[in-house]
């Protein structure tokens, strides 16, 4: 009798609930956009300066979605998955 309590104390439990899982993974995918969005606009030729570098989308966009993504993070960790 006493086997079969310490294996059910032992049963593996998640630190996080599933709704924290859903919010982790949607924040890792915005801050993998923004770094997406933010590469390239590089220039072949290192005497050659390519003005694209300093667009709209590289200076603003993906840091802000960066920022967010990590904002979406730290909510999915502070999460309460039982409160309903």
């Amino acid at each position: 009798m006493g086997e079969k309590k310490q294996k059910e104390a032992a049963k593996a439990t998640f630190v996080f609930g599933k709704k924290n899982y859903k919010f982790m993974f949607i924040g890792l995918a915005i801050i993998a956009l923004g770094f997406i969005l933010m590469s390239g606009g590089g220039s072949d030729d290192p005497a050659v300066f390519n003005p694209e570098i300093f667009s709209w989308r590289r200076i603003r966009l993906a840091p802000m979605l960066i920022i967010i993504g990590f904002g979406i993070q730290i909510y999915a960790i502070l999460l309460n998955p039982d409160k309903k």
